[in-house]
């Protein structure tokens, strides 16, 4: 297992729709996709439609389409507030 690992919680308007360690994801911001890993710098992001990817600490790829939301990176805590349909 990768040592590199971070917490990740994706909220929609409805519910938690994840809640766990991933080793890293990738979501459509506003300027551009972007790839957070572990030890990322803060960040506070618009996103726009496209796609949000992340991989579990345990190796699972999982795939989210969005229209838009916030992404917010710090101390190795993710959020990811959206609404998404799972792809």
């Amino acid at each position: 297992m990768n040592d590199k690992k971070f917490s990740l919680e994706i909220v929609s308007p409805k519910a938690t729709v994840f809640n766990g360690e991933v080793t890293s994801f990738t979501v459509p911001g506003e300027l551009g996709s972007f790839q957070v890993l572990y030890n990322h710098a803060p960040i506070l992001s618009s996103l726009s439609g496209g796609i949000i990817k992340f991989v579990e600490a345990n190796g699972n790829e999982t795939c989210y389409k969005t229209n838009g939301g916030f992404a917010e990176v710090h101390n190795n805590k993710a959020s990811i507030v959206t609404e998404v349909e799972k792809l």
